[in-house]
């Protein structure tokens, strides 16, 4: 548990709660059970419930599995009351935590988010936990510019791997935003005691960082898209090309193959006592591969 109190206003901030926290909040707040139970409860929608005590919240964070390389939610919940600002999550937050820490080593910045409300704090910390994606897109459009570049230099098979990665990535990013916006125009279309009125515009302001953030990841799903088509593209005539030479080198041996074997099958080889026998067999075999070749020639099949 961290605490930071700054006049009027108190932020506390608990990772992976414990039993021992929750009593602490029982004990000195007068916050509803059910928010409270919310804070140990796993909430996977997120959600806005105002209880004539507080106003909880449960919002997810784009989070980056550097294991995996893939995006994931990290739940972050939120108790608003009054004077006090409440935030539990399971995840460590970088975002937050280096938030938090500044906070505290800075009397200036403490003045500067912990002087009106923590309606006011909690839009502070929404807004550095949206812009924080912006780097995140970045680092995809960077792959993006990456896999462009080996799919058309041929690595087409090492890029089937790569796309399916990135595509996933961006898919679960897509899917940790999209909700977040309804939690925003909940908090400006409903009356909440504990949202001041001139803070709405605010948060209205947080709905157009979202907006641009979903236009930016709709436009790099298309692109993996066409990307993941185009490399298939590319793998498929590889596929077909190889697949033809092999056909046509079938079907130029298969004369020479019948040609021996009905030499193997008689019992008087022709030219069989001549010395030049294997050259003069040799060359029927050589004009039967080259009269097949024309045939295909002809047909337009090579």
């Amino acid at each position: 548990m961290h605490i930071i109190e700054h006049k009027k206003i108190i932020w506390i901030d608990f990772e992976d709660p414990q039993k021992d926290d929750i009593t602490y909040l029982q004990e000195n707040f007068n916050i509803h059970p059910l928010a409270i139970e919310e804070l140990v409860t796993p909430t996977y929608q997120p959600k806005v419930v105002q209880y004539d005590s507080c106003l909880f919240l449960s919002i997810h964070i784009p989070l980056f599995d550097v294991e995996h390389r893939t995006t994931y939610g990290g739940e972050l919940d939120i108790i608003l009351t009054k004077g006090h600002l409440i935030t539990s999550h399971r995840q460590s937050i970088y975002q937050l935590t280096k938030f938090f820490e500044d906070l505290e080593r800075s009397q200036g910045k403490r003045r500067t988010y912990l002087e009106e409300t923590p309606a006011h704090l909690l839009y502070s910390l929404i807004e550095i936990l949206v812009n924080s994606c912006f780097p995140r897109l970045d680092h995809i459009n960077k792959k993006l510019d990456f896999i462009e570049t080996q799919v058309f230099a041929e690595k087409e098979k090492e890029m089937v791997f790569e796309i399916s990665v990135l595509k996933r990535d961006i898919l679960n990013f897509r899917r940790t935003l999209k909700p977040q916006r309804s939690i925003i125009e909940s908090i400006i279309n409903k009356e909440h005691p504990f949202i001041p009125i001139e803070t709405k515009i605010y948060f209205q302001d947080l709905i157009g960082t979202n907006i641009r953030l979903w236009n930016i990841l709709e436009s790099q799903k298309e692109t993996i898209e066409a990307l993941e088509a185009t490399n298939n593209s590319l793998l498929s005539n590889k596929l077909d090309l190889t697949m033809k030479v092999l056909t046509i080198f079938s079907a130029v041996l298969l004369p020479m193959t019948v040609y021996s074997n009905m030499l193997a099958m008689s019992a008087q080889i022709p030219f069989g006592h001549s010395p030049y026998a294997f050259w003069i067999h040799t060359g029927f075999m050589i004009l039967l591969s080259l009269f097949t070749m024309t045939i295909f020639k002809i047909k337009k099949w090579l």
